[in-house]
């Protein structure tokens, strides 16, 4: 499966801890990430300073649901991961 276009829930519902280029600290939970553009795609996407764990999170029908919805089974498929995970 591929991302799908103008979503961008994986840039902005998860936490990230890591440093990511413009935001040294990471990101906050619901923060849309400083790499993501303006058509929802990211910018470091394929270069050796995005963060693994953005490598590691891949579409998935589970995840994105089955339909092109704008990213909005994505964000609360993910939103509920992050809250789960929450410590």
């Amino acid at each position: 499966m591929s991302c799908r276009p103008r979503c961008g829930a994986c840039c902005i519902a998860p936490s990230i801890s890591s440093a990511i280029p413009g935001m040294p600290h990471g990101k906050p939970a619901g923060v849309p990430c400083i790499q993501l553009d303006e058509n929802f795609g990211c910018r470091i996407f394929g270069q050796p300073e995005r963060p693994a764990v953005c490598g590691g999170l891949q579409p998935s029908l589970e995840m994105c649901g089955d339909k092109d919805d704008d990213g909005v089974h994505a964000m609360h498929f993910l939103e509920s991961l992050e809250r789960a995970t929450a410590s």
